[in-house]
C-alpha cells in the first residue's frame, strides 16, 4: 500500500469465491480476465484491492496457481482472521495480537468434540485462529447456540459464523470480514490514507459483516447464497448503497462500480476494436494493457490478419527502439513486432491467454515514463510469467512511443522456457 501517497480513489473489497471468481459458469475465466484488464488499466495507479475469503492462506496461494489471479494491495484470509499486505503478503502483527485475545483453540476443540452434529472440515481449512466444521443446515442455529454459551463459560470471546448452506466457522470475537476491513479503514485512517470510496462485494453468510461497515457501498451478486438474501431483505433492502445484481460474480462487481459511478466499468476485453479505444490523456498503463490484449486477440485469430494493425504498432515504435527477451537476447522492437506478423491464429483453440498484473506507471522525467508489470501468458495448464518494464517517451501530435522493453523470468512463473515467447 505505500506505492500510494494519497487516499486511494477507490477500494474494492471482494470475496473470492463465486464472487470474484466464478467456479460454475466461466470454465476459461473471461469474467475474472474482464476485471483484471479494467483493474489494470483504470484503477490500479490510484486505487487499493483488497480480497477478504473464507480460504486460508495456502488454499489462496493454491487458487492463485489454478486461476488467473490478480495481486490484491491487500489479502485477508481465514474469514478475517489473517490480514497480509503486497505480494511478499507479509503479515500483520498487531492484528495476530487482536486475535489472540481470549481465544484458546484447544479449548475451542475440546468444547467442539462434544457436537455429534459438527463435521471437521480438512486439515488445510483450519488455521490457528480458525476452527473450521460442516454441519447440516437444519441443526446451525440450535448448536451455534449452545456452543456460544458453553465456550462463554470457559471464558473465550468467539464469534460463530455460519455460511454457504453447510459451513461452519469459530473464530475469535474480534475477527470476521467486517472486523478486519474495519481494523484496515482505521489504518488507512490514520494514515492519512482513507479511501474516497469503499466497495465491499460478497455471495454468502461469512461476507455479511461486510455489508455492515459504514459509509461503504456493497453488492451482493446475482448468484448469492440464501442466508445472504436473508440477511438483506431483513437489514438492508432500503439501504440506498447495497444492490443485489443483476449479474453473477464479476459481472455483479462490474455493475456495482457504473451504478454508483465510482469510475469506469467497460473492460477493455469488452471493446471490439483496441486500436479505436483512446485516452484523452497520456496514460501508459492504459497502453500497456491494451497492448497485450491486442497480442492475445492476434495469436488466437480473432484479429483480422491485417498489414494495418502491424504497421500501426511499429508507427507507435522509437526508430532505434529496443526488446530485451527473457533469455538477455537484444533485439530491434520493430523487427520483434515484425516478427509477431508470422504468429497470427498460432494459439487459435488453445486455451491461449495473457494478462497483465501490477501495472505500475512513474514518470520518470518530464515526458518519459517508466511502466512495470507481470505479464503473463497461459496455453492449457502451461503458464509463464515475465517481469516486465516499458520506457515511453510522450511526443507532440504523436502520443505515446515505445523506447524500450525489457523482460525477466518472474520467480513465480513455472515455466522458464523461451519457446514460443515472443514479447
Amino acid at each position: 500500500m505505500e506505492r500510494l501517497t494519497s487516499p486511494p480513489r477507490l477500494m474494492i473489497v471482494s470475496d473470492l469465491d463465486d464472487t470474484m471468481v466464478d467456479h460454475h459458469n466461466d470454465p476459461e475465466n473471461l469474467s475474472l480476465l474482464r476485471f483484471s484488464s479494467l483493474w489494470e488499466e483504470a484503477f490500479r495507479h490510484d486505487s487499493l484491492l483488497v480480497f477478504s475469503t473464507g480460504r486460508t492462506l495456502p488454499m489462496y496461494k493454491k487458487l492463485r496457481k489454478e486461476r488467473p489471479m490478480l495481486t490484491p494491495d491487500v489479502i485477508i484470509t481465514s474469514v478475517g482472521t489473517e490480514i497480509a499486505y503486497g505480494k511478499s503478503m507479509v503479515t500483520d502483527g498487531s492484528w495476530v495480537e487482536i486475535m489472540n485475545h481470549k481465544w484458546d483453540r484447544g479449548i475451542v476443540e475440546e468444547e467442539t468434540s462434544k457436537f455429534p452434529e459438527l463435521t471437521l472440515q480438512r486439515d488445510c481449512d483450519q488455521r490457528p485462529n480458525k476452527v473450521s466444521f460442516f454441519i447440516d443446515k437444519s441443526k446451525a442455529q440450535e448448536v451455534t447456540k449452545e456452543l456460544y454459551q458453553r465456550l462463554e463459560k470457559r471464558g473465550l470471546e468467539i464469534k460463530i459464523i455460519f455460511s454457504g448452506g453447510k459451513a461452519l466457522d469459530v473464530l475469535p470475537k474480534g475477527g470476521g470480514k467486517g472486523q478486519a476491513l474495519a481494523y484496515l479503514l482505521n489504518k488507512l485512517k490514520a494514515e492519512g490514507r482513507l479511501p474516497v470510496n469503499t466497495l465491499v462485494c460478497g455471495d454468502s453468510g461469512n461476507d455479511t459483516e461486510l455489508f455492515t461497515i459504514p459509509n461503504v457501498y456493497g453488492v451482493m451478486v446475482r448468484n448469492s447464497q440464501e442466508e445472504l438474501l436473508e440477511w438483506y431483505a431483513e437489514n438492508a433492502k432500503d439501504n440506498a448503497k447495497i444492490i443485489h445484481a443483476s449479474e453473477r460474480c464479476v459481472g455483479g462487481i462490474l455493475e456495482a462500480i457504473g451504478h454508483f459511478e465510482l469510475g469506469p466499468n467497460l473492460s477493455p476485453r469488452d471493446v471490439s476494436d483496441l486500436f479505436e479505444c483512446k485516452e484523452d490523456n497520456v496514460n501508459p498503463g492504459h497502453e500497456v494493457v491494451m497492448f497485450f490484449l491486442f497480442y492475445e486477440r492476434w495469436r488466437r485469430g480473432e484479429v483480422e490478419n491485417c498489414d494495418a494493425y502491424i504497421a500501426s504498432l511499429k508507427a507507435s515504435c522509437h526508430p532505434a527502439a529496443v526488446f530485451v527477451h527473457p533469455s538477455g537476447a537484444e533485439k530491434s522492437l520493430i523487427d520483434t513486432i515484425d516478427e509477431l506478423g508470422k504468429y497470427h491464429g498460432d494459439k487459435k483453440d488453445k486455451k491461449f491467454r495473457v494478462w497483465t498484473d501490477q501495472v505500475l506507471a512513474t514518470e520518470t522525467t518530464h515526458g518519459t515514463w517508466m511502466v512495470k508489470l507481470d505479464k503473463w501468458e497461459q496455453t492449457g495448464n502451461e503458464r509463464k510469467c515475465c517481469t516486465t518494464t516499458v520506457r515511453f517517451i510522450s511526443k507532440e501530435n504523436e502520443g505515446l512511443v515505445w523506447e524500450n522493453v525489457q523482460q525477466t523470468w518472474s520467480e513465480e512463473s513455472e515455466m522458464k522456457n523461451d519457446s514460443n515467447w515472443i514479447i
